[in-house]
């Protein structure tokens, strides 16, 4: 009987144990790698980090993950937004690969990361097309460089030249832009941090919110039911003098027959 009880008991701390284990485990931060398009491909990478903090700590902890992403802490960065709320906020910035994970790691530091995801979007389409566009700009520019250099030209075509050119050198231009965004979308990885306040997700927290939900959700029926009053009292108004004037000729009509 004594050892079944102590093999009962070594059985629960074991299990114990395994639980405060996978604790552990939840709570630790998981690595979020970067990623680099293989040989040919033309992918965009992004990710989205959910990460539950202490509601005191996220103000301190974004400003501390801005500061590193603006002064390049682990590579090139740089602050794409930035949201505050009364219960987290959000910091999305666009980074070298190599930085997603530690840019990570200090932003999960002492939470827990609830939510991860990574997705990549092929610009090989977009690229492609916005190379074919500028090609066609640019041979079309040389043409009109050939034609402006010609002596035989009258002051009109002259005019409509230069307005040809400065047209096609602004769409040039708009055509690199392009391009120098692609380019970084596939040299970098955007990623998005979004804080919450892990007390939110406690039961207090759940308590509190459910309060609050039903406190709005009665607020909402007391306005309900004033709007009905308010639609209904017209008609309250001209129904009560109408069920007098029904009733008194009722009585009237019933006076008569009693008297034939």
């Amino acid at each position: 009987m004594e050892m079944k009880r102590s093999g009962l008991v070594w059985g629960m701390c074991a299990l114990l144990l395994l639980a405060g284990c996978s604790r552990k485990q939840e709570v630790a931060p998981a690595p979020l790698a970067g990623e680099t398009g293989k040989a040919g491909a033309m992918l965009a990478y992004s990710h989205m980090l959910r990460i539950d903090l202490p509601g005191p700590s996220i103000a301190g902890r974004m400003t501390e993950v801005r500061a590193a992403c603006e002064n390049a802490r682990f590579g090139a960065c740089n602050v794409l937004r930035i949201d505050q709320s009364e219960h987290g906020g959000s910091l999305t910035v666009r980074i070298a690969p190599g930085g997603v994970e530690p840019l990570s790691r200090l932003a999960a530091q002492g939470g827990r990361i609830g939510f991860r995801q990574t997705t990549a979007e092929d610009l090989s389409s977009a690229v492609q097309d916005n190379r074919q566009q500028l090609a066609l700009l640019e041979s079309h520019a040389h043409t009109l460089e050939e034609l402006a250099a010609g002596k035989d030209l009258s002051i009109s075509d002259r005019i409509a030249l230069s307005h040809e050119q400065a047209s096609v050198q602004q769409q040039l231009q708009a055509l690199h832009a392009t391009e120098a965004t692609q380019q970084r979308q596939l040299d970098t990885n955007r990623l998005e941090l979004d804080f919450r306040d892990r007390d939110i997700e406690t039961g207090h927290g759940r308590i509190a919110e459910a309060a609050g939900d039903m406190l709005d959700q009665a607020a909402e029926g007391v306005a309900d039911v004033l709007r009905m009053l308010g639609y209904g009292l017209p008609f309250l108004i001209l129904a009560f003098p109408l069920a007098l004037l029904w009733r008194w000729l009722w009585r009237r009509m019933s006076r008569r027959g009693n008297r034939g």
